[in-house]
């Protein structure tokens, strides 16, 4: 009996150990399932034009929301600046997707880096031309005699096909000078024109205590010489084998801009954390994504076409750059955009 009972302990504890075997290396397939889950994750590089402000709400709260994981990508986004030219690392693949205005993407195109145009964010034109009503600027015509600032450097041609418009020569009919990036000029009277963005420029001059009943306002959107912006554009290499993680990266971005209109508190949030501490207050940049939202979803737009590039605006802006000597040759539409993408994304 005494060899029995140890034959069955024997047996027992050999049946024990098989089933810790067996658990243990259930336990390490599903860290290996969890693993490789998160592994296949496709990456993706996003770069903006400018540093973390509510002007990119949507990327990032598609980012904190995990609206770019639930599509199987793993999304950076790295931040722009001055020194930075996004169409250069989207060219040289350092990022896959750029955020940049269409005037500044066209050039490069022309150049011959493989870009292409997948999705139009900014569906209206942000930049004015604000005046101190003593200045008696009441009309584009009025500029005429004056001194009228912009930023230069690729920002300029919208105000130019505004001079064009209304027969005035910037060299000679006015005095068309170079703004720096503070409002200080225009504040102190030495501009009496100053170009702003109505997410950011316009809104320093409020916060600085000009009330907006003194100003006079020219919209270029009202003009008819609005120029496309914020958009989204592509390595075209890298599109070529990828245009289902594009389609995904739009579809997220979407939903992220969707979020961040619908809750401007929330995003802002968001942006607050990502943005360098004292580099811009709470109050501003719930006023930008307040205005930012008018240009993405303008009064009347179809919701359902938000990231869609229209042809007839994309036509527009290019004819303006090819005007002013932007690009040489008159752009190549076919080569320059895309509704492929967003078609893909909203199908």
């Amino acid at each position: 009996m005494r060899v029995k009972v140890c034959n069955v302990n024997y047996i027992f504890l050999i049946v024990i150990l098989a089933l810790f075997t067996v658990l243990a290396a259930c336990s390490s397939n599903e860290e290996k399932v969890a693993t490789s889950s998160s592994g296949d994750l496709t990456p993706v590089t996003l770069q903006l034009k400018w540093v973390p402000q509510a002007q990119f709400a949507g990327y990032y709260v598609a980012l904190e929301k995990g609206y770019y994981k639930e599509e199987g990508l793993d999304v950076t986004i790295a931040p722009g600046g001055p020194d930075i030219v996004p169409e250069q690392q989207v060219a040289n693949g350092a990022a896959q997707i750029g955020v940049d205005w269409v005037a500044s993407l066209l050039p490069h195109i022309e150049q011959g880096m493989p870009l292409i145009q997948i999705a139009q964010i900014y569906q209206e034109s942000g930049l004015l031309l604000i005046s101190k009503k003593d200045s008696g600027i009441t009309s584009p015509k009025d500029l005429a005699g004056k001194n009228v600032g912009n930023w230069m450097g690729g920002n300029e041609f919208e105000a130019l096909a505004l001079f064009d418009k209304y027969g005035l020569d910037p060299n000679s009919d006015l005095s068309f000078v170079k703004q720096a990036f503070t409002m200080d000029q225009f504040i102190a009277g030495d501009l009496d024109a100053a170009s702003a963005m109505t997410y950011n420029e316009y809104h320093v001059v409020l916060e600085s205590g000009v009330p907006a009943s003194d100003l006079n306002v020219i919209d270029m959107n009202d003009e008819g010489v609005a120029m496309l912006e914020d958009n989204l554009f592509a390595n075209k290499e890298w599109l070529e084998e990828n245009k289902e993680t594009a389609a995904k990266f739009l579809r997220a971005s979407i939903k992220g801009w969707k979020a961040a209109i619908e809750d401007p508190e929330g995003a802002v949030d968001i942006i607050m954390a990502e943005s360098e501490e004292g580099s811009s207050t709470r109050e501003h940049q719930l006023t930008m994504m307040e205005e930012v939202a008018k240009l993405v979803l303008p009064e009347d737009f179809n919701v359902e076409e938000l990231g869609k590039t229209d042809p007839k605006m994309f036509q527009q802006t290019a004819d303006i750059a090819h005007q002013f000597g932007v690009i040489k040759e008159e752009a190549n539409l076919d080569e320059a955009f895309t509704n492929e993408i967003f078609e893909m994304a909203t199908e």
